[in-house]
């Protein structure tokens, strides 16, 4: 347990440093924008702006860390403590991706509503900002947020083009994108041809909304069994951890290997799974 004890204490003290350095930064002055990574990202699209990329990472060690310590003092096996370990450390990223998903499911429903205010808006002859100001009291519960903090930016500055792109990171959304740069063109180049441009594309979004629900509807039952089959042996192992002596070889090189091995088939075989079932994903190409 010497080695085990040491090895535990580096990974806290890791865990640690990352904590601590992913607190609030002050601005460089003098730099352009930077290009924003992949896990903030994945943040925004799941509604957690109050997250950023490091404390992400940190938490993920912090957990991982905590379901080391307790699966070794509950086994006293280290090479299957590290693989839950490797579990909870992946956890965290895990539930955001879904929470991503879930929110972008949810916002594909009450898009519809957005463009149809709009587009009365723009019937009605208000500005451009005004309809989106508009719809921080009258749009759908989930996008008031966003939209508050816009209309308030505006006043405060005036710039349009700049607070667009502020609601853009805001809403974090394919759909959000083309919206915004349809106004955007529409302000910068002017035309008629807006409020029917609108309501075309509330026609579409519902048209793929439906299309789309029925489809995840279909094979909701597929992803399931997927997560079923992937979790089971893992649950098995982890109720072996009655049986000391058959949990005692794992920590051999063979059982290690036996462990690495089931490892990356079943997370190999599951990514295949999904990759087949995966219905296309919008991808935010106007950042």
């Amino acid at each position: 347990m010497t080695e085990s004890g040491a090895l535990l204490g580096l990974l806290l003290g890791i865990g640690l440093l990352l904590i601590w350095r992913s607190g609030p930064r002050a601005p460089r002055r003098g730099t352009g924008p930077r290009r924003v990574s992949r896990r903030q990202q994945q943040l925004s699209a799941a509604g957690l702006t109050g997250i950023n990329a490091a404390q992400l990472l940190a938490l993920q060690i912090g957990l991982g860390l905590v379901a080391t310590v307790i699966v070794l003092l509950t086994t006293s096996t280290v090479t299957v403590s590290l693989v839950f370990g490797l579990f909870g450390f992946t956890l965290p990223y895990l539930q955001v991706r879904r929470l991503a998903g879930r929110r972008q499911a949810d916002l594909r429903e009450v898009w519809p509503e957005v463009v149809d205010n709009l587009a009365s808006a723009v019937r009605a002859g208000m500005s451009l900002p005004e309809g989106l100001s508009a719809l921080s009291a009258r749009g759908p519960e989930v996008l008031r947020p966003p939209f508050a903090r816009f209309a308030a930016e505006y006043r405060s500055t005036g710039r349009f083009s700049t607070c667009l792109d502020r609601l853009k990171d805001d809403l974090a959304d394919p759909v959000g994108d083309r919206i915004v740069e349809t106004l955007r063109v529409a302000r910068e180049v002017g035309g008629t041809d807006l409020g029917r441009v609108l309501r075309t594309l509330g026609t579409f979004l519902r048209e793929d909304a439906r299309a789309r629900a029925e489809l995840e509807t279909r094979q909701g039952w597929v992803v399931q069994a997927a997560r079923l089959a992937v979790a089971a042996p893992w649950v098995v192992l982890l109720l072996l951890a009655t049986q000391s002596t058959t949990l005692a070889a794992y920590d051999s090189a063979f059982g290690t290997a036996i462990l690495l091995g089931g490892a990356v088939v079943c997370l190999a075989a599951y990514r295949l799974m999904l990759r087949i079932g995966r219905l296309p994903q919008d991808v935010r190409v106007l950042q």
